[in-house]
């Protein structure tokens, strides 16, 4: 699909985009970020790593079978995503929950099927979510999250999204189980990282796209590794809690995450050029 006519329309000291050929508001497709979205993002990317061990572990899917119908799953879901023309909380958020399991799931498969060691996995989707960008900046002159209002930049949106995933669950993995820190540690550890890129961030000595897509990158291993650290047995250095328990907390708190931003309309915007 080629791009969306638009036309800037001022008002006061107020500017919004609008279709040029039906007179329109043109809204960003993805959430404005706000402080639910990284509530919500972190319970998603927890409830990624848990529901896809249940799902192939406990539910006896296996790791084939799971990876298959959960990218079916995820198909439909970016379809319905994709057809809208601004945010809807319940079908971002789901496609992003989706997003999640897949991206565990596509490190699993490299590493369970396939044989591969952490490294060369964390490499790869490095290399990968590096040249999506560098791609996307080059079509597009653009990595801004506020102007994803036509199909080609919300198409380069989501696969940086899949690509952060498999990404952060294949370097939290390296770190909790590679090189032997611990579920509890590791997620510690990168909460400390998530602290300094906001830190750089609000004292001006980092840009705002770079400080979003690196948060972005690291809130996925550190989710992934409270999650583990909820649901592992005890011996393994978890809680026991296991995945259906912790699954169902997380999911519960999406939910109602997801309830309050739609009545409030909480992370819907205008874009921007």
């Amino acid at each position: 699909m080629g791009q969306t006519p638009a036309v800037n329309v001022s008002s006061g000291n107020a500017q919004s985009m609008t279709d040029a050929t039906t007179g329109r508001v043109i809204y960003n497709r993805v959430p404005q970020v706000t402080w639910d979205f990284w509530l919500v993002k972190l319970l998603a990317v927890t409830v990624g790593e848990t529901a896809a061990d249940l799902i192939a572990g406990n539910l006896g899917m296996g790791l084939t079978n799971t990876s298959v119908i959960m990218s079916v799953f995820l198909a439909v879901a970016l379809v319905v995503q994709f057809r809208q023309q601004k945010y809807v909380p319940w079908i971002y958020w789901l496609t992003v929950v989706l997003v999640s399991v897949v991206g565990t799931l596509v490190t699993d498969n490299f590493i369970d099927n396939l044989g591969w060691a952490f490294t060369p996995i964390t490499l790869m989707f490095a290399a990968a979510l590096a040249a999506t960008f560098a791609l996307w900046a080059l079509v597009e002159k653009t990595l801004s999250i506020h102007s994803i209002y036509t199909f080609r930049r919300e198409a380069f949106y989501w696969l940086a999204i899949l690509f952060t995933f498999a990404l952060g669950t294949s370097a939290g993995d390296q770190l909790a189980e590679g090189l032997g820190a611990g579920f509890l540690l590791s997620g510690v550890m990168y909460g400390g990282v998530i602290l300094g890129i906001t830190a750089l961030f609000y004292t001006g000595k980092m840009n705002g796209i770079l400080a979003f897509w690196l948060a972005y990158i690291v809130t996925r291993p550190m989710g992934a590794s409270f999650g583990d650290f909820l649901s592992q047995p005890v011996a393994d250095g978890g809680l026991g809690l296991g995945t259906i328990v912790t699954s169902l907390i997380f999911f519960a708190a999406i939910g109602g995450t997801v309830l309050y931003m739609t009545r409030s309309k909480d992370g819907l915007e205008q874009a921007a050029q």
